[in-house]
């Protein structure tokens, strides 16, 4: 019985030690750094409004054609 509560209580304990050993390890990015992740994420943004600009403005000629100038 005591077995099984040992590797219950395993899993847990292991996970712990793992996320302790993970946050020790992270640094604050420089600011060199937080620029280049702000940049990429910024043009990510950008590309993304505009594949959704485009798309809209095709669509809606299309769905007029298709739904009528009702």
């Amino acid at each position: 019985m005591s077995d099984n509560f040992t590797e219950l209580i395993d899993g847990p304990k292991q996970f712990a030690k793992e996320s302790i050993a993970l946050i020790k390890r992270c640094t604050k990015p420089d600011r060199r750094e937080f620029l280049q992740i702000s940049r990429a994420v910024g043009v990510g943004f950008l590309i993304m409004g505009f594949i959704g600009f485009f798309v809209k403005l095709i669509h809606i000629p299309i769905n007029n054609i298709i739904v009528g100038g009702a």
